[in-house]
């Protein structure tokens, strides 16, 4: 009678280890540089939240008429019925601070740069309220994204 082999041999089972770390090393390098990509699709979604938030303020403000929108009981305070520099990543729901999803880059403006990003130029988002001093007709936020840096 004879004996009836179960599982697999020692050759069979090195086979298979040399040919997961071949296909190991062609896929790795498709993933090291995830990061960047990530913080880059990170402010494309940004940018789309401030345009959303900036056009649904503009929109409670011309439906109520005046330069105040009260959201979720908090009153903010808009510059020609769109969002003011100060209240912009809070309307856009954009989680700001050291340490969190966004920090914000220089002292004045409106201008954002995702977690883990290096440069504070070339990876960024940013949103210019309306010109105070504009007439209503012609005051529109500018709202743009760089992510030519974002590694």
């Amino acid at each position: 009678m004879k004996k009836q082999q179960s599982g697999f041999t020692m050759i069979e089972l090195i086979m298979v280890i040399v040919i997961l770390g071949i296909l190991a090393a062609f896929a790795l390098p498709r993933f090291v540089d995830l990061g960047a990509e990530a913080r880059a699709a990170t402010l494309q979604g940004a940018y789309g939240s401030m345009k959303s938030a900036s056009a649904m303020a503009h929109s409670a403000s011309l439906a109520k008429g005046g330069n105040t929108i009260s959201v979720e009981g908090t009153d903010y305070t808009l510059a020609h019925g769109y969002p003011t520099e100060t209240n912009i990543a809070e309307l856009a729901g954009m989680d700001v601070g050291v340490g969190k999803d966004f920090e914000k880059v220089g002292t004045t403006g409106a201008v954002y740069k995702p977690r883990g990003a290096t440069s504070d130029t070339g990876c960024i988002v940013s949103y210019v309220a309306p010109d105070p001093t504009a007439t209503v007709a012609t005051s529109v936020p500018t709202i743009s994204i760089d992510v030519s840096d974002c590694k």
